[in-house]
């Protein structure tokens, strides 16, 4: 029979921590979970937008077997930087896949659609994704933060409208 762990949180599960990280004035964040070990994960992708990147490998027959992280940030598709954040983390620390004497952290991610929260995104050249996926490697531990932080408002749930012009 399954029971919850003692405090009901995914880092119950050892080996497992998270880090969040968010802007106010985005009113956005990203959420990471750090394997304290490579690990075996999978993923169901739905929804009639869904934002991913390197989930693709998480299928069974490639080639790539586990991960060094798993990230959830909002911005939608510009939140998909936040993953490139927590692999510069991961490397600093030298954790990653060996590739020909370099390591290559695995980190798969999703997004969230939080674009019209009313936050600021008037950012600059950049998107602040990928400093706030660093920062919330940076900040991993078993016990964090529980409410709404990380990806920090509610994403968007309601319909969109479909583009005729869609580039």
């Amino acid at each position: 029979m399954f029971r919850t762990g003692p405090r009901n949180l995914i880092t119950d599960v050892a080996g497992l921590r998270v880090g969040n990280a968010s802007d106010a004035s985005l009113k956005s964040g990203v959420t990471t979970v750090l394997c304290d070990t490579p690990t075996v994960a999978g993923v169901q992708i739905l929804g009639g937008a869904p934002g991913t990147r390197e989930t693709d490998l998480l299928e069974p027959h490639n080639s790539v077997d586990v991960v060094h992280a798993v990230v959830l940030s909002g911005g939608s598709a510009f939140g998909l930087d936040a993953a490139s954040g927590v692999q510069a983390a991961l490397r600093e620390r030298g954790i990653g896949l060996e590739v020909g004497g370099f390591r290559v952290p695995i980190v798969p991610s999703a997004i969230l659609f939080d674009l019209r929260n009313g936050g600021d995104k008037d950012w600059g050249r950049y998107p602040p994704y990928r400093e706030l996926g660093y920062e919330a490697a940076q900040t991993a531990a078993a016990d964090f933060q529980l409410g709404t932080i990380g990806t920090r408002k509610p994403p968007t749930s309601r319909p969109m409208p479909r583009s005729r012009n869609a580039a």
